[in-house]
């Protein structure tokens, strides 16, 4: 059928459109964030049934108006793991609401859907050990600290906030500290806007935190215990509100599961 054409995208939310159909929000690499009609989808055997939120398709989508419809829907890959567990679930939620703040309509972000789904992957492959365990929540942050970084408000862990300079912390110096300025970043300089202070290990944590992988000892045991993750997470949770003026409910819920 001509003016047919087919796109590949993660469904992000998913609504109820009509009697039987539903509306369907999809990420995508091109388009940034779209929005597509699914005749039907909610019918007992829909072909349509796959689009459902944390489901990589392929669509096929026809029509002139601003709105367009799914005739076919081919799943991708399933992150059926999601809501396996609450920390796993909300860890997944928090993606999805950062981006909605990040991505607009027909705004093309380039590596931001590939990283999404690299973050998923890892939600969504992880077990749990025990009860003690809390690198999901390490997983959580460092996912969105990639995507800030893709969407163009980059925790600035690198450099003074105020100075400029490189920020090199001193391993092993306890006396040594950085401020935190939620509007700004870091300054390795005393400034009354700072909410709170890090020490040489904790910003030496955060910096590697932008690397593709987590920070493990040679133990294979997570860097850092989790007092310090769960103050990186109240730093991350500020700093989104500085910039976006939004909270995250999720990262709300991940507090609480590891507090």
């Amino acid at each position: 059928m001509s003016g047919e054409t087919r796109i590949e995208g993660l469904c992000i939310k998913a609504s109820p459109l009509g009697e039987t159909g539903r509306l369907i929000t999809v990420l995508t690499d091109n388009q940034g964030i779209i929005r597509l009609a699914a005749p039907g989808a909610r019918r007992p055997k829909s072909s349509l049934a796959a689009a459902t939120p944390l489901t990589y398709l392929s669509f096929q989508i026809f029509g002139k108006s601003s709105l367009k419809s799914v005739r076919q829907i081919k799943i991708l890959k399933s992150f059926n793991g999601l809501g396996k567990n609450i920390e796993s679930l909300a860890a997944a939620q928090a993606i999805t609401e950062l981006t909605f703040l990040l991505v607009g309509n027909n705004d093309k972000q380039e590596s931001y859907l590939s990283s999404v789904l690299i973050h998923l992957d890892r939600i969504n492959e992880y077990n749990n050990v025990n009860k003690e365990d809390f690198k999901m929540l390490s997983i959580s942050i460092q996912s969105l600290i990639h995507l800030l970084a893709i969407g163009g408000i980059n925790m600035p862990v690198n450099f003074c906030c105020k100075t400029g300079q490189p920020i090199i912390p001193p391993l092993g110096k306890w006396d040594w500290q950085c401020h935190y300025l939620p509007n700004e970043g870091f300054s390795t300089i005393e400034d009354s806007a700072s909410i709170l202070k890090v020490n040489a290990s904790e910003i030496a944590l955060l910096q590697r935190l932008l690397f593709p992988e987590l920070p493990i000892k040679s133990n294979g045991e997570l860097l850092g215990p989790k007092k310090v993750w769960l103050k990186i997470l109240s730093i991350i949770e500020s700093w989104i509100y500085a910039q976006l003026e939004k909270e995250l409910s999720s990262l709300k819920i991940l507090r609480d599961f590891y507090r």
